[in-house]
């Protein structure tokens, strides 16, 4: 008579899992996640669940593919609705990770911070934009941490930020051309408002053409979406915002001997 392997109705295998724990009621309770989603859902970046979960089902240990009783997320969580208590998990649980995959992720992070602001930020007093290399010695420069639950982008502005209160290297955002086109008759109250909004922008040719007043702009990349509204609702909708370019960027890209060559005496 040929032999059967039992296996336990309450266990599953999974592979290639982050998990996701949450201590209640005295018990351990766990969930499995695809790797790197779980940080884009926390972050709102991701929206579908089931993007993030391998599985409805909640554990009281992934990596031994054991499903947790019944009774015991009842106890725990009033339901024994799995959908609803992985949701509450995965919001309020531990990401688990390996020393390993922390390293890895912090300094892969930390590296697209660097390749963000390089790619967005120019040395104002050459105008050209500053290497990933220059970038990643000035984040060390001043003891930057990388945040393993912040996207890069995020981080990325507070970085920014405390690379111009430091004063480390010279660096500000490189600023972009725009062309708005105003109905005349609202040029002059738009022309008001757009002058007291967080950074005001530099108005480089007005001229009117026909029934409408056209600028163009020098404005910081962080205003542009307050422009846009602005223009949107003080034209109820019949003004444009159009992205001419980025500008005030030179050839070439700022090095480690730029930056420390010496300027000549006056």
């Amino acid at each position: 008579m040929a032999s059967k392997i039992f296996t336990p109705t309450n266990q599953i295998r999974l592979t290639n899992i982050a998990t996701v724990r949450l201590k209640k009621g005295g018990k351990r309770f766990e969930i499995a996640c695809y790797r790197n989603k779980v940080v884009s859902w926390r972050n709102k970046e991701e929206k579908d669940l089931d993007e993030v979960l391998q599985t409805h089902t909640v554990f009281s240990n992934v990596s031994k593919g054991q499903a947790a009783k019944k009774e015991d997320l009842v106890s725990a969580f009033n339901t024994d609705d799995q959908t609803k208590i992985c949701l509450e998990i995965l919001e309020k649980g531990e990401l688990q990770v390996s020393d390993k995959e922390r390293t890895q992720h912090l300094e892969t992070t930390f590296k697209e911070i660097a390749s963000i602001i390089s790619g967005k930020c120019i040395n104002p007093e050459t105008k050209r934009p500053y290497t990933i290399s220059i970038i990643e010695q000035a984040m060390r420069d001043i003891h930057y941490s990388v945040n393993p639950n912040r996207n890069a982008k995020q981080q990325a502005l507070d970085v920014i930020r405390q690379l111009k209160q430091s004063n480390n290297i010279p660096i500000q955002q490189a600023q972009m051309r725009v062309q708005l086109t105003v109905p005349a008759k609202d040029a002059k109250k738009f022309k008001e408002k757009m002058t007291k909004l967080s950074t005001a922008p530099l108005i480089d040719n007005e001229e009117f053409l026909g029934s409408s007043m056209q600028l163009i702009c020098s404005i910081d990349p962080g205003v542009f979406r307050e422009l846009d509204d602005l223009l949107s609702s003080e034209t109820r909708g019949q003004g444009q915002l159009e992205l001419l370019s980025l500008m005030d960027v030179a050839e070439g890209d700022e090095t480690f001997n730029d930056l420390h060559e010496e300027k000549p005496e006056q």
